[in-house]
């Protein structure tokens, strides 16, 4: 499991300013946990761990020595600067369930070929003790045609019997639609504009 090296905040020292100083800020919260905990990490670590781990990933988190087995439970990007600003965790609790998403990861998309391919959530929610806990749902695309859908209940996270389904199983993931319906739909989003012809 992923470990990531953290240290305790002092609050005498605004975010802002560790920001500025190349850190990532941060908190721990928990069952077990009376207060939560401030921390802070180095942007390029916690940028190292974006790379391999997600919201709802599980890792262990050693702060100033003292390890916690966490869920990245909510991450905070400036999407202004391109930077990550804040990580959140959960401390996990042995035997108790916790809420938590999976992302979801198309494969095969590129031998989609008989229509334009629309994924249509990007997560799913669930319940599940932290034995069970998964971070990514892989749905393979590739033998998709136009007027397919896969939905929630198709796949195989519906079907196990350790996690606890928050979204609906009827909910599509991901379609394929005819082309010209895809080219129609842009039209309608785009705006209208009049065209004027020049006045010699």
């Amino acid at each position: 499991m992923t470990t990531l090296k953290a240290e305790k905040r002092s609050m005498s020292i605004k975010a802002k300013r560790l920001r500025r100083e190349g850190f990532v800020t941060g908190n721990i919260f928990g069952r077990e946990i009376p207060e939560s905990i401030p921390i802070k990490m180095e942007r390029t670590v916690a940028e190292r761990l974006l790379k391999t781990c997600n919201k709802g990933s599980q890792i262990l988190l050693d702060v100033d020595g003292q390890v916690f087995d966490v869920l990245i439970k909510d991450i905070c990007f400036n999407s202004m600067k391109g930077l990550v600003e804040e990580i959140d965790f959960q401390a996990l609790v042995s035997g108790e369930k916790v809420h938590s998403v999976a992302e979801i990861i198309l494969l095969n998309h590129d031998k989609v070929i008989s229509g334009v391919l629309q994924q249509r959530i990007q997560e799913i929610s669930y319940k599940a003790l932290p034995d069970a806990i998964i971070d990514k749902v892989k749905v393979d695309v590739g033998d998709m045609r136009v007027g397919d859908i896969i939905r929630v209940g198709d796949l195989d996270i519906a079907k196990n019997k350790n996690i606890e389904l928050v979204t609906d199983l009827d909910t599509a993931v991901a379609t394929v639609i005819a082309v010209h319906a895809a080219a129609e739909t842009a039209d309608e989003a785009a705006p209208e504009t009049k065209q004027t012809g020049n006045v010699l």
